[in-house]
């Protein structure tokens, strides 16, 4: 009958397009929706840029097995462990590499603004003394904007540049003309010519004078209270002269490189930044997907999945865990890690991570699959309906 068949053939169809939808799946399931990482086994599927011949150019980047052989070239090459020196190297945020300004200290030279107090033994007319309703700064003498001062038997005398020690032969010289064996002291008693700048996650941010103690970085970082919480020790902006360099502290701290802790100038800015550049994002098969914030730099592969909740048993493939970064000055990096077997995660604990990492965890086949089948299931189910229907106008055919 040719309502029959028309049934037949709707059927056939039906059953052909399911057939189709389902052989579309098996193979690498090209429907599944959502991330797919089948296109890296063994190299980048979207070309990168790369540093080739000193060109960026794009490229395909290679997939390195995470294994104990990269493991031990890593520790051989002294970077398979928590950086220290080369920290403030892996920061998104530029700037030039600090210099070895050195720390030897010199003595503080004056300039306008001090205030400086002399004394003269034996003479009280030439030692305006401080009291009790006179502070020692306005008893002293203060250094005009020209960089003189005056004093008695002496006159007007350029200061700026001098040292306290220079100062006091340049007056002994002057007043031994009038007294005998002279006896003096020259003491600053208010510091206001020199200055830097301490900004950005300190407890106290502002100004600070240059005074006889050795101004280094982390002297003018514990007087404005130190580090907040927020800050990142190994990534602190030192402005000099137009030119911005990178210092990092937490080598000072863990490595004892001094280098790290510049002697201050006049006129420096110090920025500490805070810890948002060391973000490591966590994507992919996990339970807890999300960016995590590294502490003080430190965070191994292992580490960073366990406080993701590690890897989703009902959905992932630990087989293929990828970890993508991408270095600075066009150098990016693909790694991969087969966890299938828990005692991996031992080289996961030796492969320490660097700021603005990605990790991504691969989805299970199975699981994309039954994606494929989730989203076909509801064409399936009205092409079935629709299928099954009579339509009395046209005598009950289908």
């Amino acid at each position: 009958m040719p309502g029959n068949t028309h049934g037949r053939d709707w059927k056939t169809w039906l059953a052909l397009v399911i057939t189709i939808a389902l052989s579309i799946s098996l193979s690498a399931c090209a429907l599944a929706p959502g991330t797919n990482a089948s296109g890296m086994r063994d190299s980048s599927a979207t070309p990168l840029p790369v540093i080739q011949d000193d060109q960026l150019i794009a490229a395909n980047v290679a997939v390195q097995p995470i294994t104990a052989e990269l493991i031990i070239e890593q520790l051989n090459n002294g970077i398979g462990a928590f950086p220290g020196r080369a920290a403030a190297a892996q920061t998104q945020v530029m700037g030039a590499a600090l210099p070895d300004f050195g720390l030897q200290h010199q003595d503080y030279r004056l300039g306008p603004g001090d205030i400086i107090s002399v004394i003269v033994w034996d003479h009280p007319e030439l030692t305006i003394p401080a009291g009790s309703f006179r502070s020692a700064e306005q008893a002293g003498t203060l250094v005009a904007e020209d960089g003189t001062i005056f004093y008695p038997y002496v006159g007007v005398i350029e200061v700026a540049g001098m040292t306290v020690r220079e100062l006091r032969q340049v007056l002994i010289r002057h007043l031994s003309r009038v007294i005998e064996r002279v006896q003096l002291d020259v003491r600053v008693v208010s510091f206001r010519s020199k200055r830097i700048y301490v900004v950005g996650e300190v407890a106290s941010p502002g100004i600070q004078a240059i005074d006889d103690i050795p101004m280094t970085l982390l002297e003018a970082v514990n007087r404005a209270g130190g580090f907040s919480d927020q800050a990142d020790h190994g990534n602190v902006l030192l402005t000099r002269d137009g030119t911005t360099y990178r210092v990092n502290v937490q080598a000072l701290y863990e490595d004892g490189d001094i280098t790290q802790n510049p002697l201050l100038e006049h006129g420096d800015i110090v920025n500490v930044l805070d810890s948002q550049f060391n973000k490591i994002f966590v994507l992919g098969e996990v339970r807890n997907p999300g960016s995590y914030v590294m502490n003080r730099r430190r965070a191994t592969l292992a580490e960073v999945l366990s406080d993701a909740g590690f890897v989703n048993q009902d959905r992932a493939n630990p087989g293929w865990i990828f970890v993508m970064r991408d270095e600075e000055g066009g150098q990016p990096q693909l790694f991969h890690l087969n966890a299938k077997s828990p005692d991996a995660l031992l080289l996961a604990e030796r492969f320490h991570l660097q700021p603005r990492d990605i990790i991504y965890v691969e989805v299970a086949d199975i699981v994309r699959f039954n994606r494929v089948i989730a989203n076909i299931q509801p064409t399936w189910t009205l092409l079935n309906t629709v299928s099954g229907v009579r339509y009395p106008l046209f005598g009950g055919r289908q």
